[in-house]
């Protein structure tokens, strides 16, 4: 049909010529690309297991492993031995082929030099079942008037409350700021320190000597999470969350004066007023001050007055006001899950 469209494309057009003999015009050019084409080459023949015409023939093998194991040469790198065979007249293999066949056979070349070795750090695991048991602490950045200016927010949050018992935003960021929180955070709250555990990341500030000094003097236990391991410190990083996604937040803050401002209000509110999830629905001062007993006997009493009401809207039980947790926990045990 490429034939036929061909003979009469010259007086009417390949187009006309196309349909007339029923030829769609992709079909033609399919086809004339074929006719054109260069043949296909042969495929090239399967390589044989076993020995290559390239390799090292089994006897060249055990010669070169012979040379390369001798005396003159057991403790030279191959680049050596070829330099020096090659100066000798002598060429047994490529430098390549000398590393390839001491891998095969011997187990490759070794390292010499001491490699760092880093132990397996632990996991933090830490309970506490009241107030002032456990706290983590973390630094978090807050931007400032300009490009490149930050202010830093310091955070110290008790993981059973979830009470913030101290904070301070600064220009800076050093351990000498974290040191003096920490320790009027413990007057503040009139806390035994050698019954408090102190958590924190692995940041300059919480790992700093100075930090660490501070924690043997007061006897302090300290506990930090594993490198580059971001959920081992899961209490701070939910707070700046909250810090941070709060409607009130802005964009930048225009001085540390503004942060600081803010600061003081988000706390009220936060230790105060808020009523957290997790903590159901109690706020952070009530849980730490012991208020909860109080608050759920209320809760009850209003609960208990709106079945009385109406219990045709309670379907499956009268309603309970739910309790807080008894403990809090950063990485639970395994086996501890496996019970609940």
């Amino acid at each position: 049909m490429n034939a036929a469209a061909d003979q009469i494309a010259e007086l009417i057009g390949r187009k006309k010529a196309c349909t007339a003999v029923g030829l769609a015009r992709a079909t033609w050019y399919r086809n004339q690309k074929k006719a054109s084409a260069e043949p296909t080459p042969e495929p090239k023949r399967p390589r044989r297991r076993g020995h290559q015409p390239r390799e090292l023939s089994p006897a060249e093998k055990d010669r070169l492993n012979e040379v390369m194991h001798s005396d003159e040469f057991v403790d030279k790198a191959p680049a050596e031995i070829y330099a020096t065979l090659l100066d000798e007249g002598i060429y047994l293999a490529s430098i390549p082929t000398m590393y390839r066949e001491l891998h095969r056979r011997h187990g490759g070349v070794p390292e010499r030099r001491r490699q760092a070795t880093h132990p397996a750090r632990s996991k933090p695991e830490l309970h506490a079942t009241g107030p002032n048991q456990v706290w983590s602490w973390d630094v978090s950045k807050l931007r400032g008037p300009g490009k490149g200016d930050w202010f830093f927010l310091y955070w110290i949050l008790d993981i059973f409350s979830r009470y913030a018992v101290g904070w301070c935003i600064s220009e800076h960021e050093t351990a000498k700021i974290g040191e003096r929180l920490i320790t009027d955070s413990i007057l503040s709250q009139d806390v035994d320190p050698t019954g408090l555990t102190v958590h924190a990341d692995r940041g300059a500030q919480q790992t700093a000597k100075s930090v660490a000094q501070l924690y043997a003097d007061l006897g302090i236990t300290r506990s930090h999470s594993r490198p580059r391991v971001s959920n081992d410190n899961p209490y701070s990083e939910a707070g700046f969350k909250t810090f941070k996604y709060r409607p009130d937040f802005p964009a930048r803050f225009d001085s540390l004066q503004a942060a600081v401002a803010h600061g003081d209000q988000f706390f009220d509110w936060y230790n105060f007023e808020h009523h957290h999830w997790g903590l159901s629905l109690l706020t952070p001062a009530q849980v730490h001050h012991g208020h909860v007993d109080t608050v759920i006997e209320h809760r009850q009493q209003v609960l208990d007055q709106a079945h009385a009401a109406n219990p045709e809207r309670f379907v499956r039980r009268p309603p309970a006001a739910a309790r807080p947790p008894a403990e809090a926990w950063i990485n639970r045990p395994q086996q501890e899950d496996s019970t609940q």
